[in-house]
């Protein structure tokens, strides 16, 4: 038993399960909006064993593909994968069980679903290879996230609308923004191993200025998305202003200089900026209901 809750953990850290608190409550606030019909309760299980199926395929595919590179790098040379306490074999079999979930779920969520499903897993394998082949390997995770409120509004109403394409605005300008700053903790591997990214290009200087306008770019398809959306009250903009000021947080904690508190930029602000949002669509959507 004790080596199984070993091997769990192990997984856990691996897996970065953590990190689910980016786009899990994302997700659930893309539901909320796109939902024409209150979904079964079986179809919103359904959602979210793919969205935590389709993680967990990209963070299998990130750490196998990118582990001659984690080996070396002393931040991540510790990672259960790149020390050899998850073997590649161990990787091979998370990859082939969470992407036949992944489609199993798409599955039975409907038909369309099931047809675009290839679609997500090949840009949650292209994503690990984009630093090789770009200097913008963070907008190609963008596009990763930009397809979660797509694939919600495809497995709830079977359509792409313009609201859902404005949510994936928001969403994959966010994401982008803040992997410009966590790609701040590699820029001086990356360039001496010749891996890509927007601070090895343009510089830390500018790469912060990217991020920056960038999440100008998700605060106001938020606001775009409020106007579309037709359950929109003042909650929504008072919720807004707050994201935007810990957007500005976020920014504040990260100099040219010093890139110390990016953990806490990174992991800390934008879990609150995720949760926020969906309690916000969740007061909204009560008090339109209510009042």
């Amino acid at each position: 038993m004790a080596k199984i809750i070993h091997k769990l953990k192990l997984y856990s850290e691996l897996l970065k399960f953590e990190h689910t608190i980016f786009a899990l409550p994302f997700g659930l606030a893309s539901l909320l909006i796109l939902y024409k019909e209150f979904p079964s309760w079986i179809k919103i299980v359904y959602i979210l064993m793919a969205m935590v199926s389709a993680r967990t395929l990209g963070m299998a595919f990130n750490r196998y593909i990118d582990k001659p590179f984690d080996e070396k790098n002393p931040r991540t040379r510790i990672w259960p994968h790149a020390s050899g306490l998850v073997k590649d074999w161990e990787l091979k079999l998370l990859i082939l069980i969470s992407g036949l979930f992944f489609i199993f779920f798409c599955y039975k969520i409907n038909h369309l679903a099931f047809i675009l499903s290839p679609v997500v897993v090949l840009f949650l394998w292209l994503y690990p290879f984009a630093k090789r082949i770009t200097y913008f390997p963070h907008l190609i995770l963008g596009v990763v996230y930009f397809l979660i409120p797509i694939a919600i509004d495809v497995a709830l109403n079977e359509t792409i609308s313009l609201l859902a394409i404005f949510l994936g605005i928001a969403m994959a300008s966010w994401v982008s923004g803040f992997d410009i700053l966590y790609s701040l903790q590699d820029y001086e591997f990356d360039k001496k191993m010749g891996l890509k990214s927007i601070p090895v290009k343009f510089g830390i200087a500018k790469a912060l200025k990217i991020a920056r306008a960038l999440h100008l770019i998700t605060f106001f398809s938020l606001v775009i998305t409020g106007f579309i959306y037709t359950k929109t009250t003042w909650i929504y903009y008072v919720g807004l202003i707050l994201i935007s000021l810990f957007l500005s947080y976020e920014h504040s904690l990260i100099k040219e200089y010093d890139l110390s508190k990016i953990n806490k930029a990174f992991f800390t602000t934008n879990g609150y900026i995720s949760i926020i949002f969906f309690l916000i669509i969740l007061l909204n959507n009560w008090y339109y209901i209510h009042f």
